[in-house]
């Protein structure tokens, strides 16, 4: 089994009820993201006056940012149903068929990981998004015939973290698209105080701002390590978090200020000391490290290339001046 790293934006078995527990119910308690709420506040209230189901709506970006949040909140602006389902659970038409038909008028779906939909089900659900009706084959061979339901009037919303994966057809029949954005350090502060009081921590700013650092830029992971720094407080400091106590747990849990962990700086490191800094190809990394290629690619790199520490060449992957600087090496002149 695959061990869970606690800095992965991805949902790890420990979150569950918890990430329940801490989610925001309304945009008044959404922090961040900003010019989304403020549009989304427009195009719900819009749809309330008509008395009309909400466009479809499709979320992209890195995960743990607050896309399936954000569908929630939507479905109590609107006051009405969400179904949430994923896009690897759809395996065949009939399982779409299921949902849709039992969905009322006005109702969202919730389709998280839309892009991994199977072809055939993508497909049946075009005339769903744009006309709401559903085109059912029954029977095979000559005797074959289509049957038509007519859906009640829905509202669709797409989550992805892989924009590039979608078609073509299903994306243009999304009426609102919004890409999630990193948060900035004080976002994710305003996160920590509010998940603090919410499960009853003692935690000074200082603390707070040092967890925020570390987080990647993404409320799910500074909520887990909330939870991780509040246990080393509740053992070694009478259950306060002051900076003291994060700084000790963080680094217990090898977590740099970057919010680098081990494997982070295991490949930036093989690039540097393997491969004088690169170029080097990510087939190459993954054998030194012993990692798959596609995990280097879609988990570690897009942090450390957004954090600056490293860059993509037509020639592979070099370690930049300020990945050594950050690593305490000394970088070859030529970076500079």
């Amino acid at each position: 089994m695959k061990e869970e790293r606690t800095i992965q934006s991805q949902t790890l078995s420990e979150d569950g009820q918890s990430d329940y527990t801490l989610r925001p119910g309304s945009f008044q308690e959404f922090i961040g993201q900003t010019r989304i709420k403020e549009n989304l506040c427009i195009f719900i209230e819009a749809a309330r006056r008509r008395g009309e189901p909400l466009d479809h709506v499709l979320f992209c970006g890195p995960p743990g940012l607050g896309k399936t949040t954000i569908a929630n909140i939507i479905a109590n602006e609107l006051k009405v149903n969400i179904k949430t389902t994923s896009g690897p659970v759809l395996e065949r038409a009939g399982d779409l068929a299921a949902i849709l038909t039992n969905l009322s008028d006005n109702d969202i779906l919730f389709i998280d990981e839309i892009h991994r939909l199977p072809r055939i089900v993508e497909e049946i659900m075009y005339p769903a998004m744009e006309d709401f009706k559903l085109d059912i084959l029954i029977g095979q061979g000559p005797s074959a015939r289509t049957l038509k339901l007519n859906l009640p009037r829905f509202t669709l919303i797409g989550a992805t973290t892989r924009t590039g994966l979608l078609t073509s057809p299903l994306r243009d029949r999304f009426g609102v698209i919004n890409r999630l954005e990193y948060y900035g350090h004080q976002d994710l502060v305003v996160i920590i105080n509010r998940s603090a009081s919410i499960i009853d921590i003692e935690i000074t700013d200082e603390a707070s701002l040092e967890i925020a650092r570390r987080s990647r830029g993404t409320p799910r992971i500074a909520n887990r390590l909330l939870k991780r720094v509040r246990d080393f407080a509740q053992v070694k400091n009478n259950g306060v978090v002051d900076l003291n106590i994060a700084k000790v747990a963080l680094s217990s849990l090898n977590i740099d200020k970057l919010g680098l962990d081990d494997m982070d700086r295991k490949v930036l490191l093989t690039i540097i000391e393997k491969f004088s800094g690169g170029p080097v190809g990510v087939e190459t990394i993954s054998a030194s490290v012993s990692e798959d290629k596609d995990t280097i690619e879609d988990v570690y790199e897009p942090y450390l290339l957004q954090e600056g520490l490293l860059e993509r060449t037509p020639r592979g992957r070099l370690a930049t001046p300020f990945a050594y600087e950050h690593l305490g090496k000394t970088a070859p002149r030529r970076l500079f």
